[in-house]
């Protein structure tokens, strides 16, 4: 297989188009196309779908992940040779450990490792491993992506808090499934189902309050923060302002545990097991 191509591959997937690819590998379009080209000529079949943004197939997701291999191997080699070279890292992460403790642990390692971090649900960042898209993923799923191998990190807990004024607007009369089908509730993406876990767990029925969607973990925090509605918010962003007054448990004794597994390639390079020792051991300090 000719490198310059599979190179060509992952830049397009990565970069989302052609010219980006380009961009990105200092070459013109037309030559990203036409090693594409030759790609798909040699594997007999179609490895990226020109959409926007391009995306690979199932067989061009084989291809990416090879690609991907090829050069970890390649910067493993020329580290072990002394020549000076910076590898790169993609990595599947949940918003909620992005922004508490993922990132103090990456801050550990040395300068010739960096990171291309892809957020998503924690029950999603897996499908990235599956599609070649990263090496490796904190993940709620425990079961091994073929070519993988996981294992338990721990687990963050989430509680269901609100401002003081919020619980005296909506819930005076206490927490049950018509105070919660009326109050309003703050909800990360529509790919976040922590607050209806909690609901279904509390009212044993499907309810449908009123929901405000704020797709960012501190803004999340931060409309909880101004009475915008109630959240789950996990312990490391709720403590402080539950010592503060600001915020009080909506429902004391209620909680969801998420357990965060990582998986990773069973490829062995220094900078991916690097990678994976600085986060069990965050994950040790920070994780249920």
């Amino acid at each position: 297989m000719d490198l310059a191509q599979l190179e060509a591959l992952a830049a397009v997937v990565d970069e989302g188009s052609f010219d980006a690819a380009a961009g990105a590998l200092h070459l013109t379009p037309s030559a990203v196309s036409q090693r594409i080209k030759a790609l798909e000529a040699s594997a007999g079949q179609v490895l990226v779908r020109r959409t926007r943004p391009a995306a690979a197939t199932d067989a061009g997701a084989a291809y990416v992940r090879l690609a991907r291999q090829v050069a970890a191997l390649v910067h493993e080699t020329q580290a072990r040779v002394g020549v000076d070279s910076v590898v790169t890292v993609p990595i599947a992460v949940n918003a909620d450990s992005m922004a508490t403790w993922l990132l103090p642990a990456l801050a550990t390692l040395p300068p010739t490792v960096t990171f291309d971090l892809r957020r998503d649900d924690q029950a999603h960042t897996a499908d990235l491993l599956r599609s070649g898209s990263v090496m490796g993923a904190i993940t709620s799923d425990a079961q091994p992506v073929q070519g993988c191998r996981s294992e338990r990190l721990g687990a963050m807990r989430y509680r269901p808090m609100a401002t003081p004024g919020l619980v005296e607007q909506w819930f005076a009369g206490g927490v049950d499934a018509a105070s919660l089908a009326r109050a309003p509730m703050v909800v990360f993406d529509r790919r976040d189902d922590l607050q209806d876990q909690y609901l279904r767990r509390r009212s044993r029925s499907r309810l449908s309050p009123p929901r405000h969607h704020v797709p960012a973990t501190a803004d999340f925090a931060q409309a909880v923060l101004l009475g915008l509605g109630w959240g789950m918010l996990p312990d490391e962003q709720s403590l402080e302002p539950e010592r503060q007054g600001s915020l009080v448990e909506l429902d004391p004794g209620q909680h969801v545990d998420v357990a965060l597994h990582w998986q990773q390639w069973t490829l062995h390079t220094p900078a991916l097991d690097a990678v994976a020792d600085a986060i069990r051991e965050a994950a040790a300090r920070q994780l249920r």
